[in-house]
């Protein structure tokens, strides 16, 4: 950003502010502005030029004091569920044996580098795809792997991402004996005309079932995905889905805000005419508000604006240390990263990425430079996930507070925060906005910045 200070007009685009309404849950913003806030682009690295960056910053043994996670990536689903637009691979055993392989082979190089050994990792998720579709032998090495290569904190929450189909006692003692203590399955809906629209693969009956035994043995912090917004979806089997919620005990849950996009089956339905068109985003709000009153009357901790934890046991750490522009290791075909604040994404195409992680162990396009301000736009980010920005946790403080005012004040008067002191927090029409109030901040400060001498 600038460092010429150019104040605020007096009026500021209502695409900052959002506009005024009786409902401001509803309607302050006409759309979510995405899945996640925008940073941005960002200049970047391609080739040999790009490979040789990334082993300069890999060859430090001086880590940064900024928190450390890895992310590994699954690339396998036995079916397409009609709302995803990122399935890559059916599942096949021999393709997943194959992929394993290999990728066993760039999980032990990787953890090899000077950068890997520096410091200690506070998170690790293996994601999808269907990490589950793994045999239980693949799940159980995999863990021990992790284990024995990487150096985690003693408290390090190792998380498998999957679903309840096929995903036996077999699987989820060799999963535990590999060391993961965290399960996150994508439910997305308890109800079964739901589900079978969407579709998943089990009813619900088997669905509370799983979840319950799961969470009654006591051996794993269990998370659930739901989706709000889906074909079929009412306020009465949503208010269900809630209820089942809290009935099978699970230790975390999050709500998700339907958002189709172009290359789902959704969106095809939807554009043959063989489907509804998905429910508005102001009665998507109001599922929001269902849920996020039903947790709070339940006495569930709210970690995020989507995020809710029953009881003390879940912590949901990675999700949060992403949102706080963590270093992030990335192993495996489609996996994203951030080391020393270069970012980059590995290829999702096996034989591409089997090629590069032959040659040099990494398979990227290229790398994007550390952005302007990376600090500025991670702690905006996270203040917004978590519903709360304060001055004593933004770069440059209360400067910078005191700067933002014109659009804090324009937030409030809209029903989007509640100002207190050196304090914004977010009411429940920001948090389901919040996505957008993080763009807006960090647009905000790219229109009007804080020169160095304020």
């Amino acid at each position: 950003m600038s460092t010429i200070d150019l104040a605020p007009p007096k009026q500021l685009p209502e695409a900052l502010t959002g506009q005024a309404s009786p409902s401001p849950l509803q309607f302050a913003f006409t759309k979510k502005t995405g899945a996640h806030a925008n940073h941005g682009k960002r200049e970047s690295l391609n080739g040999e030029q790009a490979h040789q960056m990334l082993s300069k910053q890999l060859s430090q043994s001086e880590a940064s004091q900024l928190p450390r996670a890895i992310y590994i990536h699954i690339p396998f689903c036995r079916v397409r569920c009609t709302f995803c637009n990122f399935f890559q691979y059916a599942s096949n055993q021999q393709m997943i044996d194959d992929y394993f392989t290999l990728l066993e082979q760039e999980l032990i190089a990787k953890s090899r580098y000077p950068w890997t050994q520096a410091r200690s990792f506070d998170a690790v998720y293996v994601g999808g795809g269907t990490p589950t579709d793994l045999s239980p032998e693949q799940l159980n090495q995999l863990g021990q792997l992790i284990h024995r290569y990487f150096p985690l904190n003693d408290s390090c929450e190792v998380t498998l991402e999957g679903r309840l189909n096929r995903f036996d006692d077999n699987k989820f003692e060799a999963a535990l004996a590999g060391g993961f203590n965290r399960f996150s399955f994508g439910v997305q809906s308890f109800n079964s005309k739901v589900r079978r629209a969407a579709k998943r693969l089990d009813k619900r009956d088997y669905i509370v079932e799983r979840l319950s035994q799961l969470t009654a043995s006591n051996r794993a912090t269990i998370a659930i995905d739901l989706i709000y917004g889906l074909p079929h979806q009412t306020p009465e089997n949503w208010q269900q889905d809630l209820q089942d919620v809290l009935d099978t005990g699970v230790h975390g849950v999050d709500l998700y805000q339907l958002l189709t996009f172009g290359g789902s089956g959704l969106q095809r339905n939807i554009d043959a005419g063989r489907e509804a068109v998905p429910l508005s985003t102001s009665d998507k709000a109001l599922m929001y508000q269902q849920g996020h009153q039903f947790f709070a009357q339940n006495a569930f901790r709210q970690l995020s604006y989507c995020h809710w934890a029953n009881g003390e046991q879940e912590q949901s750490r990675y999700n949060s240390l992403a949102k706080q522009g963590a270093e992030i290791l990335p192993i495996g075909a489609g996996a994203g990263g951030n080391i020393n604040g270069y970012a980059l994404m590995q290829t999702r195409d096996i034989d591409t990425w089997r090629a590069g992680i032959t040659e040099n162990n990494w398979a990227f396009e290229q790398l994007s430079l550390p952005a302007n301000n990376a600090q500025l736009k991670a702690a905006i980010t996270s203040a917004c996930d978590q519903g709360l920005i304060e001055a004593d946790k933004l770069p440059r403080g209360r400067t910078l507070f005191e700067h933002c005012q014109p659009l804090f004040k324009a937030w409030q008067t809209n029903g989007l925060v509640s100002l207190t002191g050196q304090q914004a927090a977010l009411t429940m029409a920001g948090q389901f906005w919040s996505v957008n109030l993080a763009n807006a901040m960090t647009q905000y400060l790219q229109m009007y910045p804080l020169s160095n001498g304020q």
